[in-house]
């Protein structure tokens, strides 16, 4: 192993947590400071580099296929690292955080994966970055149980043969770690901290396991973002001693410009990479974000009239599906966000049709898995793939070659007949206002009317509000949308949610503190890249 990083870091406002110091030793923080010294610059040119791309998005209001990268693309020889045995048989994937319960409930569920999230199901306090790195590094111990005070209902892991392979997904670039920083007061990228402690602690014990350390690398924009992930895993297979390979990281397509990379992403991470996933809401966001003011052309309807068969979002899933097989990748769809009520029979009944339906289409159209939200979704998924995979662990030999998808296909937006309505408007300024709340109570996935939702619901719902304004959309019933509109609607939502849990608990919570900064990141002519940037200046802890 490498000699300790010369720049030791310093935990900064941070009220100490019980048994921190087993997730953070000197190793492992030497291991992490190493990884900011040599990457977090790279980093911040890739951020700025966003910046001047979207600049350049504003100017045409167009996105294509890179001149520069052809050759990647035509070259047919290629293909990704043979998947491991672990994630050779991905057809149904559990989402969600990591807090103690989630995590025996996710790797009991019968999922052949879960997606053990840091990022958007985890609002980042310094309590739940710590905390599930103790939750996980726990499971593979098989030292960890749960008892639900309310309840009494007590959780165990079952037989290691039983459980879901963990794929973990770090935050995103574009945050940072408040509470660790550099000796010159900087602080060290999310992404570095959530990973360089998870690979420390678990690489090698996941490899005795007969796994390894798999990730979801998620609002990845560009292959130079992907290729900035593949020299941090060299290096960090390299330092802690574990071969060359042992990593595996599917990229989640959820942003409108890595849409058009996707062969580019797969081959900058070919020794690392085990797939791509359809991520729809943030997807949808990226495209709002990058074309806001690309006038009517490029606005979206209500996000729930937009279906994964819109055209342009049946084009992002067939050229995903085709682009992963032509590579021998696996291709991973969408989320299923519902949440099962446990008091009304028929809109379950309703809510698992449409679900069955969903997977139906992406193991018709060729993916290998897919997502869900809970625990209850995973038999319907898993009916759905076995019924197309029968024995076989994955569909790559289906290689889509009827696909032709063009540039113009996957920014055909003007395509869908739906509109923007009132109802639509009310639905995203509910569901903006009531997850912030808890995201500010630190739950990054909320059940809020029978779905699960995290953040990327509330980028979606605040993007959509600041677009229609500044596009000068009229609703279904006439009316224009404007900021005095969005406020109106904001007002009467903050008094029928007190009225709804009563003025003690509505007091208790962050109601007004959520419903302001719903409007600021939705009136703001200054729009913010990420509405996580300004809630984390407010998040406590």
């Amino acid at each position: 192993m490498s000699a300790p990083a010369p720049s030791p870091l310093a935990i900064v406002d941070a009220e100490p947590l019980p048994r921190q110091e087993e997730v953070l030793t000197d190793a492992a923080l030497a291991f992490v400071a190493e990884l900011h010294r040599r990457f977090t610059p790279r980093r911040d040119e890739l951020l700025a580099r966003r910046a001047e791309r979207r600049a350049e998005i504003a100017r045409t209001s167009t996105l294509g296929f890179l001149p520069e990268t052809a050759a990647v693309r035509a070259d047919d020889s290629w293909r990704v690292a043979p998947a491991p045995a672990a994630l050779n048989d991905r057809r149904v994937e559990i989402t969600g955080p990591t807090d103690r319960k989630m995590t025996i409930n996710a790797l009991n569920s019968g999922a052949k994966v879960w997606l053990a999230d840091f990022e958007d199901a985890s609002a980042p306090t310094w309590e739940n970055v710590i905390g599930g790195q103790l939750n996980l590094t726990a499971a593979y111990r098989r030292a960890i149980d749960f008892t639900d005070e309310r309840t009494g209902k007590s959780y165990a892991l079952r037989p290691a043969e039983e459980l879901a392979t963990v794929v973990m997904r770090p935050r995103g670039w574009h945050l940072n770690e408040r509470h660790l920083a550099d000796e010159h007061g900087a602080p060290v990228p999310g992404a570095l901290v959530d990973f360089g402690l998870y690979f420390f602690h678990n690489a090698q014990r996941l490899i005795d396991l007969g796994k390894g350390p798999y990730f979801y690398l998620p609002k990845t924009e560009s292959h130079l973002e992907a290729r900035l992930w593949n020299e941090i895993f060299v290096f960090a297979q390299d330092y802690v001693g574990v071969p060359q390979g042992s990593v595996r990281a599917t990229v989640l397509i959820e942003t409108i410009t890595a849409a058009y990379e996707m062969e580019e992403i797969l081959y900058e991470l070919r020794d690392h990479a085990s797939g791509l996933n359809a991520g729809r809401w943030d997807y949808l966001f990226s495209i709002v974000k990058n074309f806001r003011d690309g006038g009517s052309r490029f606005v979206l309807p209500d996000r729930n009239a937009v279906t994964m068969t819109a055209p342009f979002m049946r084009a992002y899933t067939e050229l995903l599906v085709r682009t992963c097989h032509k590579r021998g990748a696996h291709a991973i769809g969408g989320m299923a966000a519902f949440i099962p009520s446990r008091r009304d029979a028929e809109v379950n009944k309703v809510a698992f049709e449409k679900v069955r339906a969903d997977k139906d289409r992406e193991a018709g159209d060729g993916f290998d898995g897919s997502w869900v939200a809970h625990p209850d979704l995973v038999p319907i998924a898993m009916e759905s793939f076995d019924k197309v995979l029968g024995d076989r662990p994955n569909q790559k030999d289906r290689l889509r070659e009827d696909v032709r998808v063009e540039a113009a296909d996957l920014i055909a937006i003007d395509s869908l007949e739906a509109k923007p309505t009132y109802a639509g408007l009310v639905n995203a300024v509910q569901v903006g206002i009531r997850y912030i709340e808890a995201w500010l109570r630190g739950l990054g996935a909320v059940a809020i009317f029978n779905l699960m939702e995290d953040a990327a619901t509330a980028e979606i719902s605040r993007s959509q509000i600041w677009q229609w304004i500044n596009a000068g959309v009229v609703l279904d019933n006439g009316e224009p949308v404007t900021a005095e509109l969005a406020r109106k609607v904001a007002a009467e939502e903050l008094a029928n949610i007190r009225a709804e849990i009563g003025d003690e608990a509505f007091a208790a919570g962050n109601w007004q503190q959520a419903h302001d900064l719903l409007l600021t990141v939705s009136l703001d002519e200054d729009y913010a890249d990420f509405l996580t940037l300004p809630a984390y200046e407010q998040l406590k802890g």
